[in-house]
């Protein structure tokens, strides 16, 4: 094939760099014999996408290796669990649980809060449709202040993984242990950024407390849910400060109670649920 062949170095672009096309070696040859910068640039890009595609490869690997582990044992249903929401002053938290299929590999899946909301928006229906099982449950606020953050964020995760059909076997939890379910776990410190399955749970949780927020935003407006989802940034501060709060803001957060005038709270006791 000689250069005067080729399709036109635009069409070129088009299908094998913007559309992530495999380049076949006859076009990839016939590009090295052209000199034109077009050309070079063409090949530049795909060599480019070469690397980061098998960087990628590496990193899924890597983020597979506690579910390779348990699939090379027999175990079939590995849930990777994780939480979102534990910071805000306002809103539910949220969990989610999900089951992979052996060898599922998902580019990109990553810690949620490495990955923009683009991203993850995406991300997260590849991600349910991909699971053997997924499932997200929440705890309200009022669950929040009468056990406490950490507690309810516990009990978000248990709900997730009781509400799995078919159920799991095995449980991948980021830095966590569920003390009432009574299935083999594994705690993995930063999890969500080890374990694939883990990630995809954040994922899940993570965009679900997000669309939460967006319909929370509809019934109390003002307060800026939408944009900062009940965390601690200074255009929520200024809402507080501005109209009080509202009934989704957590009274048991320092802030809050701050913003309502209210004492701060007594030391929470130690409790198991």
């Amino acid at each position: 094939m000689t250069p005067g062949r080729l399709p036109s170095l635009g069409d070129l672009r088009a299908r094998y760099v913007d559309g992530k096309r495999p380049l076949p070696a006859p076009l990839e040859a016939a590009l090295r014999a052209d000199a034109r910068t077009g050309a070079a640039a063409i090949l530049t890009a795909i060599a480019r996408r070469r690397r980061d595609n098998r960087s990628e490869g590496q990193r899924l690997r890597t983020m597979l290796r506690y579910e390779n582990t348990l699939w090379e044992t027999g175990v079939a249903r590995i849930a990777g669990v994780d939480e979102a929401g534990m910071s805000p002053l306002a809103g539910p938290v949220a969990a989610a649980a999900v089951i992979f299929p052996r060898g599922t590999r998902i580019p990109e899946v990553d810690d949620s809060k490495r990955l923009d909301v683009a991203q993850r928006n995406r991300l997260a229906p590849i991600i349910r449709q991909q699971a053997i099982a997924w499932a997200v449950a929440f705890a309200e606020v009022e669950e929040i202040d009468r056990i406490n953050i950490y507690w309810a964020g516990i009990a978000a995760m248990r709900r997730a993984v009781q509400a799995l059909a078919p159920a799991a076997e095995h449980l991948l939890i980021d830095a966590r242990r569920l003390r009432e379910v009574d299935l083999p776990q594994l705690s993995i410190i930063g999890g969500d950024g080890k374990s694939l399955s883990i990630a995809a749970a954040s994922i899940l949780a993570k965009t679900a407390r997000d669309s939460r927020m967006a319909e929370l935003d509809a019934e109390y407006p003002g307060y800026g849910f939408a944009r900062h989802k009940g965390y601690p940034v200074k255009a929520h501060f200024r809402a507080l400060g501005r109209l009080g709060a509202c009934p989704v803001h957590r009274r048991s957060f320092a802030a809050v109670r701050e913003a309502l005038g209210l004492p701060p709270l007594p030391p929470w006791p130690s409790q198991t649920i």
